[in-house]
């Protein structure tokens, strides 16, 4: 029953945005067509003008190395951030490792950045199908490995770093951590997971009667994963599903924020996702939205109530890294 009732609380804003949002129809498309025709739409949905944008101290572009050579990334400073250094936070930006961009999530970015006090860069990493598994996970650990080593340039404290991510976002933050882990590296000191896509094997097993959260359905989940994993044996590589990883991955990896939403098909495999790193001593805090659908931090434009979580996930990081 209170599920039930978790589920008809759909926000009615995004209820109005949604019915008026239509996906490509993926049965007459090839995978070309509906690549182009799925970034063009993501385009238009996430991308806006904000009156009540907040104020940074300065937003600038630059070059990272990726595992394959540079890519685009932007540094957001706060207000009150000071000369440095500083904590950060190291942003990747979901879109089921085929679509977004930096500009999709500059909104996303600049108020997460407001809210915490920290710096925040955004990464654009190589995309599917163009670049299929494992290149985005490659650049996420390039991207690392380059910032941690210009964190004067970044004006960021090594010993203060956040990785961040929503979505396949939060997919790479996840694999950072244990990757590190894994190879007996220093470590974040926090990771911020927003409805992180945590296995990508299957989700046709969540009886959701919406399974269309912003940008997300069963059968576009099916689309995300084919693009990005060529071979089905990869589908539980840890790399990409962090979720099914060994026990040994979870000790002493980061403490973690999870933010998760109500009506998201993969509300369920996030708090097991969080369930397992408490299980393994890992702090973690839990945050659900009910009444959101999967993606809704994009959606700022539409939803005031959107805005107010990424402040509060900053606010999250910014105490946990000693920003605020």
């Amino acid at each position: 029953m209170m599920r039930h009732f978790r589920l008809m609380a759909l926000d009615e804003t995004l209820r109005t945005f949604l019915d008026r949002f239509k996906l490509p129809d993926f049965s007459k498309l090839d995978l070309v067509q509906s690549t182009d025709r799925l970034r063009n739409s993501f385009y238009r949905a996430s991308r806006s003008v904000e009156r009540d944008a907040p104020e940074l101290a300065d937003i600038s572009t630059l070059a990272v190395d990726g595992a394959d050579g540079p890519l685009k990334a932007r540094l957001y400073t706060p207000l009150g951030a000071g000369i440095g250094p500083g904590p950060g936070i190291l942003f990747f930006h979901g879109g089921g490792f085929v679509l977004g961009d930096l500009d999709s999530h500059d909104m996303i970015c600049r108020r997460l950045a407001a809210g915490s006090r920290c710096r925040v860069l955004s990464v654009h990493y190589r995309l599917a199908p163009e670049h299929p598994f494992p290149a985005a996970h490659e650049d996420a650990m390039a991207i690392w490995n380059w910032a941690t080593q210009r964190t004067d340039l970044l004006k960021m404290d090594p010993e203060r770093l956040c990785v961040a991510g929503d979505s396949a976002g939060g997919n790479l933050a996840a694999y950072l951590c244990q990757e590190l882990n894994r190879q007996g590296e220093p470590a974040p000191s926090f990771q911020l997971l927003l409805y992180p896509l945590v296995q990508f094997v299957d989700i046709r097993t969540k009886k959701l009667t919406l399974q269309e959260g912003f940008f997300l359905s069963e059968r576009l989940f099916d689309y995300f994963r084919d693009a990005y994993i060529q071979a089905e044996s990869d589908r539980m590589d840890r790399k990409v599903s962090p979720l099914f990883a060994p026990d040994d991955d979870f000790y002493g990896l980061p403490p973690a924020h999870v933010v998760l939403c109500g009506w998201d098909p993969l509300k369920d495999e996030g708090r097991a996702y969080a369930s397992k790193l408490a299980a393994h001593g890992v702090p973690v805090t839990i945050r659900e939205h009910p009444g959101m659908v999967h993606g809704f931090m994009n959606l700022t434009a539409v939803s005031p109530p959107a805005r107010d979580a990424i402040h509060e996930a900053g606010e999250t990081v910014g105490r946990a890294l000693g920003a605020i």
